[in-house]
């Protein structure tokens, strides 16, 4: 895929070009999460997950949890440590 340049609009819009909209299957309404690092914007199609697609990766990560011994208090005493920190 080459280089595109765009131009920004009013009200900050940029038109993604036709290539890339479709190399990445993305279409109007889809979602996405764009951040900035440095001098670089990243723009990622963001797409939330199936019901189905949840509780396999739940369930996957509970199973990495068991396995690593993590336990439900070490969730939660994590947490709340973060919050603390954030002042929440």
């Amino acid at each position: 895929m080459s280089v595109e340049i765009v131009t920004i609009q009013g009200r900050g819009q940029i038109v993604i070009p036709k290539e890339v909209r479709k190399a990445l299957s993305i279409s109007d309404g889809d979602a996405l999460a764009v951040y900035a690092t440095d001098k670089v914007i990243v723009m990622k199609p963001f797409r939330r997950p199936s019901e189905e697609e949840f509780s396999e990766w739940l369930e996957e990560a509970q199973g990495w949890a068991k396995n690593a011994g993590i336990r439900k208090k070490d969730i939660n005493d994590a947490v709340r440590s973060v919050r603390r920190r954030k002042g929440k």
